[in-house]
């Protein structure tokens, strides 16, 4: 009983690690042809000092596609278009494009970027690992992203349906030095990523500068997924999250596979061996004795025969007794068929 119990432990101890070995194997893994396309809008306002009552509003709708994969360089392209205004009355629009590698296990940029300025060695903005547990970090650009959650019902404009998405946040503040003046900026980054491919869903930005001087604003930078080439889980409250697109992607879920099939094969054999066991005496018994390979078949019943027998005669012996006499010579004993003293020889009378 106690052999059976630690085999089940032994099953139960490997569909575990096979499970967080399909987890390992479903990470970030980018394809040809993967995309997404977004909406992004940025505003400028809340402002103090020389920033009271001004006011900037600038539209973005973007495309990320990946192009190739070599190993773990990725090469891709972006491109977006924009409208900015201002509370002054100017406007402005234009559009943008090029082509950059990162890589897939680092996501660090390696040749080029998106239009990303200003960092030193960033990372994408669009992508994490996925396989990143609960209070696990990674960077996105040069913020520490900390996973807050890995089911986080997020809601999505373009689908107007609740998505199922894995949550993280970063903090942190840095010293702005451009055309807006020098402040001191903290920041709130709140991002959402898809759980099974690690592309972004949306984000949420929140920062606040100011200076010395009592001179601030306050700025914000909200973007969405408006369309992708993966699959968006929709979550609902009754069957929880469903994917909005059929055509997922069996590369995603092939360690889960893998490791499921495993484990069928492991318990079938262990069941077999299991039934194939010869039965033991107790664990308790005193003495074991082996049972015999091969014990002969019982053989037939003995006859009784119940005939009589003829019984052989029995053999009778008798005892003759002869009575004792005295000798009238000497008195000696003798039989009284004798004719004359045995002792004495005198004849008897």
């Amino acid at each position: 009983m106690k052999n059976t119990k630690t085999i089940f432990l032994l099953v139960a101890l490997l569909c575990v690690s096979l499970f967080a070995a399909g987890i390992r194997v479903a990470a970030f893994s980018p394809n040809p042809g993967d995309y997404f396309t977004y909406y992004e809008v940025e505003n400028l306002g809340n402002g103090t000092g020389t920033y009271a009552g001004y006011i900037e509003h600038t539209v973005v709708n973007g495309t990320e596609r990946i192009n190739g994969v070599s190993g773990d360089v990725v090469s891709a392209n972006y491109s977006y278009s924009y409208t900015w205004s201002n509370s002054s009355g100017s406007t402005e629009s234009g559009t943008q494009s090029g082509s950059y590698t990162f890589s897939s296990t680092s996501f660090l940029y390696i040749n080029g970027t998106d239009d990303q300025t200003g960092y030193v060695n960033p990372t994408v903005w669009f992508a994490m690992p996925n396989s990143t547990p609960v209070g696990g970090t990674f960077f996105a650009l040069d913020t520490r992203m900390t996973v807050e959650s890995r089911n986080y019902s997020y809601y999505l404009p373009t689908e107007k349906e609740v998505v199922d998405t894995i949550f993280a946040q970063g903090n942190s503040t840095y010293l702005r030095n451009d055309e807006y003046g020098e402040f001191n900026a903290a920041y709130t980054w709140n991002e959402y990523f898809d759980p099974t491919t690690g592309y972004v869903v949306g984000y949420s930005y929140v920062e606040h500068d100011t200076n010395s001087s009592g001179t601030g604003f306050g700025y914000t930078d909200d973007l969405y997924v408006t369309s992708s080439s993966y699959p968006l889980s929709v979550f609902s409250p009754s069957t929880g999250p469903v994917s909005t697109n059929p055509s997922i992607r069996l590369g995603q879920y092939s360690g889960y596979i893998a490791g499921l099939v495993v484990v069928i094969i492991i318990i079938a054999i262990i069941a077999y061996a299991l039934s194939r066991r010869r039965k033991k005496l107790p664990e308790h018994a005193t003495q074991q004795i082996p049972p015999r390979e091969n014990p002969p078949p019982p053989g037939p019943p003995p006859s009784i025969d119940l005939t009589p027998k003829e019984q052989p005669p029995v053999q009778q012996i008798v005892i003759k007794e002869v009575a004792k006499v005295r000798c009238s010579f000497c008195g000696a004993m003798m039989d009284s068929t004798a004719t004359v003293c045995p002792r004495c020889g005198a004849p008897r009378t």
